[in-house]
């Protein structure tokens, strides 16, 4: 049954999450908000809804290892399975705003959250309001000095004529979905983590993880097969920025987040492989092919993701 709940709240979130895109986007379009401001803002916000419902249903239930985990696990998933199965389907080109300003601003927000997670096991309120008022600063500098040729997220113009009534049902739907897609997902996996014998930190950093990206997943593979412009690196380091600043910075904000005394992998081996491979990109693109993430690169990135994951379940416990 806990099974079911798993793969019931996998839907509700995918589904939810396409609903609250489609409708914050056509309210957007209502307060004329540029579509470029469109595709770096309420686009990003939006897809990092199911995360953040995730990490605060878990935080809110005692579960503060799965609330930590979900956003380490699924920004190791958006390099390592979401880019890498991406650039196994086509390579995918990268600009210089990746190591100008995109993947030193990842690194910063991922040393910050290490470092506050490695001072006194927790994430305070302070620190979660710290990463929160960084990420509105990033996007204000990002927004002011960005260019009308700068590529950001796809952005549906066909939205800016839905009606009212047509916002305001898929707002209903999208909220729904995710709520209770997020209790169906939280309460699943930690029926399943009690169930096989390993933490709710590893249930976090796989299951779970796997289930808030799978949304960017699809999108990516379906758009990569299409040989439509698939989700560029950019847009990916922008989720991985997202996930740390808007969902454990709020998270943090509504119920501070500490971490368990019997999950000390979570700072001992878990973040560590999250920064490794955040860290990784840059040489990546400097090597073999320059200035592209190739079909073998890709391979690599499944494959160190694919030995992530082996020794997750293998262990239980790092």
């Amino acid at each position: 049954m806990s099974l079911l709940w798993v793969i019931l709240g996998f839907i509700s979130l995918v589904i939810g999450g396409e609903f609250l895109v489609r409708s914050s986007v056509a309210l957007s379009f209502k307060f004329n908000i540029s579509k470029m401001v469109i595709g770096m803002t309420v686009v990003s916000f939006a897809t990092s809804a199911p995360e953040l419902l995730v990490s605060l249903k878990a935080a809110l239930s005692g579960s503060p290892a799965m609330a930590i985990n979900n956003v380490v696990g699924s920004n190791i998933a958006n390099i390592g399975l979401v880019l890498g199965i991406t650039a196994l389907v086509g390579s995918i080109a990268v600009d210089k705003s990746f190591y100008k300003v995109n993947w030193p601003v990842m690194m910063l927000f991922s040393l910050a959250l290490y470092y506050f997670l490695k001072n006194d096991g927790m994430l305070t309120a302070l620190e979660g309001g710290i990463l929160f008022v960084g990420l509105i600063l990033f996007l204000f500098l990002l927004i002011r000095s960005a260019k009308k040729d700068t590529v950001v997220e796809e952005v549906d113009e066909s939205l800016a004529v839905v009606s009212n009534f047509k916002i305001f049902i898929w707002l209903a739907i999208g909220a729904s979905a995710l709520y209770f897609g997020s209790e169906w997902l939280v309460e699943g996996a930690r029926e399943i983590a009690i169930s096989i014998g390993v933490s709710e930190a590893v249930i976090g950093v796989s299951l779970v993880a796997i289930g808030t990206s799978v949304p960017e997943l699809a999108a990516s593979v379906i758009a990569a097969a299409k040989q439509e412009k698939a989700i560029s690196l950019g847009n990916l380091i922008g989720s991985n920025i997202f996930n740390i600043a808007l969902v454990l910075g709020l998270t943090a904000i509504i119920k501070p987040i500490t971490i368990p005394l019997n999950e000390p992998q979570i700072l001992s081996n878990d973040i560590f492989w999250m920064l490794g491979f955040s860290a990784i990109l840059l040489p990546m693109i400097f090597v073999k092919k320059k200035f592209q993430i190739s079909r073998i690169k890709g391979f690599l990135l499944v494959f160190a993701y694919g030995i992530f994951m082996f020794l997750v379940f293998s262990n239980g416990k790092f």
